[in-house]
């Protein structure tokens, strides 16, 4: 099990980061204390069968955490995140939002990760700004529907879907409120591009018509994905926490 912090600029935030942004960017992310993972997306582009929201994100940035305790310590006035406004100066601010989450996810076939060498693999990432009219619904409803299609996508890497929590945070970055992020992952943007358009993408449509209430409409961006090496020490000793569990959906938690 896990808890995810996720950061994104908004698509007008700037075109495109700058080699040395990104290289500052990895440093600032490795260094983080308590990170399990980190991860920056950046826009790549594949197509769907059935939406383009346009422009991409400029940037995107998710770390992993053992304990929302430990995500909260990373979040304070004087952490690492806290200087992301020195590291990318390119990009506005003011664009840039955060938000915590619960971190789910689901078991796939193939989870190894077949890239060419120097190639990153590519994330379908979709946030639900919300709100829904009934989220017990809403969330009963989606985690027992997609994830056993998402499943059955061609070439599917990995799945998760983080949901929205309470917690304090001392960041410069605006918080955000929405009701749920998902990702999976695939080897390349063709891989992706395949599974959009294969017959597993017309019944997510189709369950997607089906969806109790909600607000807020859906944004579905494709990102490079790019694990980060997290430095020596950084990580905290991970707690012996209680046996996970598993749904009927087929979910775990890591």
């Amino acid at each position: 099990m896990s808890f995810s912090l996720v950061l994104f600029y908004d698509a007008h935030a700037a075109p495109s980061l700058g080699p040395d942004e990104v290289a500052a960017l990895r440093a600032v992310l490795a260094s983080v204390p308590g990170a399990l993972e980190a991860m920056i997306f950046t826009p790549a582009k594949a197509s769907d069968a059935y939406v383009d929201d346009g422009a991409a994100p400029p940037l995107g940035l998710q770390l992993q955490f053992p304990t929302l305790e430990a995500l909260e310590a990373a979040c304070t006035q004087t952490s690492p995140l806290a200087k992301l406004a020195d590291v990318v100066p390119s990009l506005a601010q003011d664009a840039a939002t955060v938000q915590a989450f619960w971190r789910r996810t689901w078991a796939v076939d193939e989870a190894v990760v077949q890239t060419a060498p120097g190639a990153q693999p590519c994330s379908y990432v979709v946030h639900y700004p919300g709100p829904a009219q009934d989220v017990n619904a809403w969330l009963d409803h989606y985690i027992a529907g997609h994830p056993p299609l998402f499943q059955r996508l061609p070439g599917i890497r990995a799945i998760e879907i983080l949901t929205r929590v309470d917690w304090v945070s001392h960041l410069p970055q605006r918080k955000v409120h929405h009701m749920q992020r998902n990702r999976v992952m695939f080897d390349s943007p063709e891989a992706l591009t395949a599974a959009l358009q294969s017959p597993v993408r017309h019944e997510l449509r189709a369950d997607f018509h089906t969806f109790p209430a909600f607000e807020g409409g859906n944004f579905h961006y494709p990102m490079w994905t790019e694990s980060v090496p997290l430095c020596p020490g950084s990580t905290l000793p991970q707690i012996d926490l209680a046996p996970d569990q598993t749904s009927l959906a087929g979910e775990t938690r890591d």
